[in-house]
């Protein structure tokens, strides 16, 4: 399964080849694999350095809410670190 970060788009050059970042990590991605135009503010979902699709705004900021939540758990002791399903099983049972 791939999981893919909402990246906010911070520049694009004349080689349509964006910087964007990620939870706070700014890295280069192609831009070359998306039909829709993309510009600086944009939301994109990327894979192995390339941006696979745009999304919008509200979704990519509930994404990274929810992502958020999860790091913040993970720092807090909530989510133990070196569980392999990051506590989803302990919430299933909690939620029966």
């Amino acid at each position: 399964m791939c999981l893919s970060i909402p990246s906010k788009v911070l520049s694009i050059d004349e080689n349509n080849f964006a910087i964007v970042e990620t939870l706070g990590i700014k890295r280069g991605v192609s831009l070359d694999l998306i039909s829709q135009k993309v510009e600086v503010g944009d939301y994109v979902l990327i894979h192995v350095g390339f941006a696979m699709e745009k999304i919008d705004t509200q979704s990519a900021l509930e994404s990274l809410k929810i992502y958020q939540q999860i790091v913040d758990d993970m720092k807090s002791g909530k989510i133990p670190c070196d569980d392999g399903d990051m506590g989803l099983e302990e919430m299933q049972k909690n939620e029966i």
